[in-house]
């Protein structure tokens, strides 16, 4: 009957990438041939632990279970065979070998455990992200959209690098912003910065009341839950944009964030200058007048590509940080999502494959201008279409 159980389980643990168990099988059966064949003063059944250690790699503890029962049994059979079963090396070796399959198993139970876990916390990180980091939809206003997030933890999946937009009447909101740290501890800032833009975009008329309303908020909850022992040392820096349809600019508010760099057709590559006030929650409230708004020109075709330090923060072996602005000089005629693939693989590619902090990306391409007399679409949230509820922005 417990035969009949390992058998079905294996069956059920069985998958493709289990035709290695092969190789410990072939070696169990050469090593007991050969063990046969050979002299009798030579011995090779301690041979037989290598058949379980190297399962231990690529199998589950079903699979592990078996290869060290047919060890065990194989090294019973060579003791048979010379008719010393019962004598006292057999047996010890038998024991060992028991011991160390028994081992094998327990740390392949330990293992699956671990990924399962693992997974798990996959899972819930994912879940956070689809719920905190809504996707930004492909249209929105004049614009396509493309974006992308790598984090550093890769058991996170998000961290403090956060991204958004909205239709606000004639115009776009964007924010992308970076809360200190990464990982699961900045989830926290970063849930309440999204949500307040998500709210304040449609209440406020010009960015800089907009910006004072989410220094505000920032204030409000580093007073509350910031810890003592990080007094002071919690802030996020935000780049707040604003894209009308009809005029061919882009109005931006930084606080404390690294200025957008604008991709113009036959290879232009600008990073405008800005007026960044500090990050939220290092001075506390500012007031509307603390902000100053720069215009730049954003014309039909151009690309402003948006994203957080730990895209220019990222080193090479040799301490080199990625130039970005360099780098994508050679992809001005690429399309949102294009441009973010090949950043991705070459910001990789310099850093080795892993990053040290987590890093966002949002690539907004401004399509030709909709003639004045088309009736213009519905409004765009992130994530999903609706009513627009808010009011238009106005200019200054």
């Amino acid at each position: 009957m417990a035969i009949r159980r390992l058998t079905a389980g294996v069956r059920q643990a069985w998958k493709p990438n289990h035709a290695l168990l092969t190789i410990p099988l072939v070696l169990i059966a050469a090593i007991t041939v050969v063990d046969i064949l050979v002299p009798a003063d030579v011995h090779l059944g301690p041979l037989l632990v290598i058949a379980p250690a190297i399962t231990a790699s690529f199998a589950g503890p079903r699979l592990a279970a078996l290869i060290g029962f047919l060890a065990v049994g194989a090294q019973a059979f060579i003791g048979w065979h010379f008719g010393v079963l019962f004598s006292r090396n057999v047996l010890v070796q038998i024991l060992a070998l028991t011991v160390l399959s028994c081992l094998v198993v327990i740390f392949c139970v330990a293992r699956e455990r671990r990924r399962t876990e693992l997974a798990r916390v996959r899972s819930v990180a994912e879940a956070a992200q689809s719920v905190l980091l809504w996707p930004l939809p492909e249209r929105i206003g004049p614009l396509r959209i493309a974006c992308l997030y790598m984090a550093a933890e890769d058991e996170a999946q998000i961290g403090g690098d956060l991204y958004a937009a909205t239709r606000t009447g004639n115009a776009v909101r964007v924010m992308i912003g970076d809360v200190r740290g990464k990982g699961l501890s900045a989830i926290g800032e970063a849930a309440l910065l999204l949500g307040a833009f998500r709210e304040a975009a449609h209440r406020h008329t010009v960015l800089p009341d907009l910006a004072a309303a989410l220094e505000e908020s920032v204030t409000r909850y580093l007073a509350e839950f910031e810890p003592a022992e990080e007094a002071g040392e919690r802030f996020a820096t935000m780049l707040l944009l604003e894209i009308p349809d009809e005029d061919h600019v882009t109005r931006m508010i930084s606080c404390g964030h690294p200025p957008p760099v604008l991709l113009s057709p036959g290879g232009a590559v600008t990073v405008p200058s800005l007026h960044p006030a500090p990050p939220l929650g290092v001075v506390g409230a500012l007031g509307p007048a603390g902000y100053a708004l720069d215009v730049v020109s954003f014309q039909p075709e151009d690309t402003l590509l948006l994203y957080t330090d730990g895209v220019i923060e990222a080193r090479e072996a040799s301490g080199a940080f990625y130039p970005l602005a360099d780098r994508i000089a050679q992809w001005t005629e690429a399309g949102p999502e294009t441009l973010l693939h090949h950043i991705r693989r070459d910001l990789l590619a310099h850093v080795g494959g892993r990053l040290a902090d987590d890093a966002a990306l949002v690539a907004l391409h401004r399509t030709p201008t909709v003639p004045r007399g088309r009736r213009p679409g519905r409004a765009l949230h992130v994530g999903g279409l609706g009513p627009d509820p808010g009011r238009g922005p106005g200019a200054r």
